[in-house]
């Protein structure tokens, strides 16, 4: 098992190439399955959780190949062999529930182990489930597996969902593409990855309109075509990047940053006494002056503050002058950062979904063990910051969602290396 040793040095400067997004990639690929045709992705993420995703499209009898030094993956579904998406792969991954709409589509049948990830809430699939019934499928849950069957073809309907989740968006979103007549997705997400889905799709021949919105149509096609699209940039991973000079001071610029993808986030930063501007090749980011201000975060649907940017904020948080209070409404257990944190010297009080979070002037360098994805980067961020060295355990989460982390940063100037324990 490795560790991340970060030793805090002073400011950064230079740029930070921002990847495509793990999110966006994730619900890219099993679209793969609703076509006999090539699906090209350009700008993929080399993660972990690609590879493993492969490895499950690759068990239903698709072909992955990657390209390009990972950064292509060419895909054919002609061949599709299996409607079986075993444990032992899904249980490693939530993103691949994902593969239960478009095989089910394409086919009529699937059977989907209950997916796994990160131990952040319940997240239920229940929200999934139920739109594949509005659209006609028989479901049934037996042994840990959702059994599905839609003899005949799925057919259009409304689905409404009880609040925006993202992956039954997406999942009802790809599913509804060649379902027989007009589906209708109320309440539907709204964030980018799911516009960038929605623009694959199309390039592949579906009829959709109104993503980006919380209503979406879609008129189902008799067959969907091949098609390459590119993977749209990581919005996590260019948040996360972003608070790096915040932390340390300097400026660092975000090769293919948009503002548009972080609104509500860009807005806490310069609140917080964070600059952010446009350059020729992304965003540029650097501290205003001094000592950042306390701020007060909620998280929310997009276009609202991302929950996965939660961890960072709140480690930002620790150093900033006065008190912030921090609200976590989309996961229920997404404080497990908290404690350490307050390993090095941070003051932070937890109550439910709250946290308050009293800055002090300067964090100091401990052993800290990484809890999920997003708290594992976090960690590292604080580091960055702190007086003398900070040891991050258990970071294989990290490798889930960023690529070569130490690269970016040390790029930059950060003392950072990845160890083995």
């Amino acid at each position: 098992m490795d560790s991340i040793i970060v030793t805090g040095n002073g400011e950064l400067n230079g740029q930070i190439p921002i990847a495509g997004a793990k999110n966006a990639c994730l619900t890219l690929m099993p679209a793969t399955l609703l076509s006999e045709e090539p699906l090209t992705l350009t700008n993929a993420p080399r993660l972990s959780d690609i590879a493993t995703l492969s490895a499950l499209l690759e068990s239903l009898g698709a072909e992955v190949t990657s390209l390009a030094d990972g950064k292509v993956l060419a895909m054919s579904s002609h061949n599709l062999t299996s409607h079986l998406a075993h444990y032992d792969i899904v249980r490693k991954m939530r993103a691949s529930i994902l593969v239960l709409g478009p095989l089910l589509a394409r086919t009529g049948q699937a059977v989907v182990s209950l997916p796994g990830g990160c131990a952040i809430g319940a997240r239920p699939v229940d929200l999934h489930l139920k739109a594949l019934e509005a659209m006609g499928a028989e479901l049934e849950l037996k042994d840990g597996y959702v059994h599905a069957q839609a003899k005949g073809g799925l057919k259009g309907g409304i689905v409404d969902f009880a609040f925006a989740s993202v992956g039954a968006t997406e999942n009802a979103l790809m599913a509804a593409t060649l379902a027989k007549g007009t589906t209708v997705l109320n309440n539907a997400a709204r964030e980018p990855e799911i516009v960038d889905l929605a623009d694959c799709l199309r390039a592949m021949g579906a009829q959709i309109d109104g993503d980006g919105t919380s209503t979406i149509t879609v008129q189902g096609v008799d067959r969907l075509g091949g098609a390459t699209h590119q993977v749209v940039t990581d919005r996590i991973e260019l948040g996360t990047y972003m608070l790096a000079p915040a932390f340390c001071g300097g400026e660092v610029e975000l090769l293919g940053g948009r503002i548009d993808l972080l609104a509500a986030f860009c807005e806490k930063l310069d609140a917080a006494g964070i600059s952010v501007s446009e350059s020729d090749n992304g965003l540029k980011v650097a501290r205003k002056n001094g000592r950042i201000h306390a701020v007060d975060v909620t998280t929310e649907p997009f276009p609202g503050f991302p929950t996965d940017l939660q961890a960072q904020m709140m480690a930002l948080l620790c150093t900033a002058e006065g008190t912030s209070v921090l609200e976590e409404k989309i996961f229920e257990n997404r404080f497990m950062h908290a404690p350490e944190l307050m390993r090095m010297g941070a003051q932070i009080d937890v109550s439910g979904g709250t946290a308050t979070v009293t800055g002090v002037e300067k964090l100091r360098g401990a052993p800290v063990m990484a809890t999920d994805l997003r708290a594992s980067v976090s960690l590292i961020l604080a580091g960055l910051a702190a007086e003398g060295e900070t040891r991050v355990g258990r970071v294989y989460h990290l490798d889930r969602g960023y690529e070569q982390v130490v690269r970016k940063l040390s790029g930059v100037g950060a003392h950072i290396e990845r160890v083995k324990d």
